[in-house]
């Protein structure tokens, strides 16, 4: 198969490159497809623009749209079309003159093969390596039928197979029936598709459906159209990313906790902070990332359920100076917003966080935000499983935060049992002890490491907090409803 990545034709998207292990293979015939606001035409122009700035001469037909619409979409992305040869076939105004109307001749007759052939000229007089057609939904009109439509297909390819000209046909899945000639003729094709959820913006998400004798990565890679143009968020596959790393613990500084970790969070692997609201999670998460920043580690936290402000104000009550990292660098903060989120593009993110930004903590707060900001999507569960384990192949130790149900209560649960995607669970709980609600904390899993099994009370009071020695006199701690051991006679 063909891999040598020299040889591609970028496609001016650097993830859409990644899936298609560099670009496009040169001299080829390819298929775009989707839907009207699918962002074809923005892909199309980001090919030939890439062209552009490589040299090439470069083409865009289009039988849809006037050059003065194709600039406004240009302007809309700050784009300048300098060097890019637009060719207008669009029917003017006089085609509506009673004098032009065909008598002897069907329409499509005259009117496929003018098109055609100003093509065809065009394409001998520009010698162009990159071409945009825009769209084949006009062409199928025109040739008036299957058969004819096909052959014209067949035609176009065999005129540009001689030309060494890499050619994008743009489909915009309008006819009736959705047929497979062109599919079956192109080289690769490739189909863009996005829906409206519930609430939100729109989730995107495109797939290589064919290739021919290219390897490619396979599946649904989310999308995004911003200013400038479109960004592709590969999908993850763990498998691709397999290293060896270092295994050393990061301590918290609190005495206490480290002990009931073993020593701290260890590298390489997942910890799951579960408790009720307001038990402390995030404060103990900001704990690690403060301690990492002091020793000079990069950690990232994406945060769902509250401001940055809100944080930083909440960690200056508790001497935990996260925002002095923060403006340092050496702690990065992300507010998600759960309303633009998609799982490839939040995927994107921490692995930029890690891979660019050298990130070797990452905080995921809450599970219960990221769950609850994509209701409509499916697996998730199996896309944070394939996440984890990208992340405890790169050495990251990741912290997943999730809240129960419920304040007090020894059967309270999370919305997502990932405790068993997790290497090790930390338990955080509220209890009632001589009239006072108090907390408590306990690790009550870790893979193949030593770690302390009791439970300790977890204090935030007076603009500190601690961790106290173990709760040896009490039993059912963790019910909520703790009874004092009754002294052996």
């Amino acid at each position: 198969m063909t891999t040598n990545n020299n040889s591609r034709a970028s496609t001016g998207i650097v993830g859409l490159d990644d899936i298609l292990t560099g670009g496009f293979v040169p001299n080829r015939l390819y298929l775009v497809e989707g839907m009207p606001g699918s962002g074809k035409t923005t892909l199309a122009f980001q090919f030939l623009l890439e062209g552009v700035r490589k040299g090439e001469t470069v083409l865009y037909v289009t039988l849809s749209e006037t050059a003065e619409e194709i600039t406004a979409v240009a302007d809309s992305h700050g784009w300048d079309l300098k060097g890019v040869t637009i060719r207008e076939l669009v029917p003017t105004a006089e085609t509506l003159q009673p004098a032009e109307q065909y008598t002897v001749f069907h329409p499509s007759e005259v009117e496929l093969s003018d098109t055609t052939t100003k093509i065809v000229d065009d394409v001998d007089r520009l010698r162009p390596t990159r071409l945009v057609f825009d769209s084949l939904s006009e062409l199928r009109l025109l040739a008036g039928n299957p058969l004819r439509y096909r052959r014209q297909i067949l035609a176009l390819k065999q005129f540009f197979a001689g030309r060494r000209c890499t050619v994008l046909l743009l489909d915009d899945l309008t006819a009736a029936e959705h047929d497979l000639q062109v599919q079956s003729i192109a080289h690769g094709s490739m189909l863009l598709e996005h829906t409206m959820p519930a609430f939100g913006s729109a989730r995107r998400r495109l797939s290589v459906t064919k290739y021919r004798g290219s390897t490619f990565r396979g599946g649904f890679h989310d999308y995004a159209i911003h200013r400038g143009g479109i960004e592709v968020f590969p999908r993850l596959i763990a498998a691709e990313h397999r290293s060896e790393s270092s295994r050393e613990r990061m301590g918290s500084g609190l005495i206490g906790l480290d002990r009931l970790l073993g020593g701290g969070l260890e590298r390489g692997t997942s910890t799951l902070i579960a408790g009720a609201a307001g038990t402390g999670k995030s404060t103990v998460a900001s704990l690690f990332c403060t301690k990492a920043a002091d020793n000079g580690i990069r950690s990232s936290l994406f945060i769902f359920d509250e401001s940055v402000n809100t944080l930083f104000s909440r960690l200056d009550g508790l001497s935990i100076d996260m925002r002095g990292h923060v403006a340092a660098g050496t702690v990065s903060v992300t507010q998600v917003d759960p309303a633009e989120l998609s799982p490839g593009h939040f995927v994107h993110s921490i692995r930029q966080a890690v891979e660019r930004d050298g990130s070797t903590i990452v905080v995921i707060d809450s599970l219960n935000g990221y769950l609850n900001s994509m209701p409509d999507e499916k697996f998730l569960v199996i896309q944070l499983h394939e996440l984890l384990t990208y992340l405890g192949q790169q050495g990251v130790a990741t912290v997943l935060i999730a809240a129960h149900h419920g304040l007090i209560s020894s059967n309270m649960s999370a919305p997502v049992d990932a405790s068993y995607l997790a290497d090790s669970v930390v338990l955080m709980r509220y209890f009632e002890l001589d009239g006072e609600v108090r907390q408590a904390i306990s690790v009550v899993k870790m893979r193949g490491g030593a770690h302390e099994r009791t439970i300790r009370e977890f204090k935030m009071r007076d603009g500190e907090i601690t961790v106290g020695e173990p709760l040896r006199d009490y039993r059912g701690v963790l019910s909520g409803v703790p009874e004092k051991n009754r002294p052996s006679s």
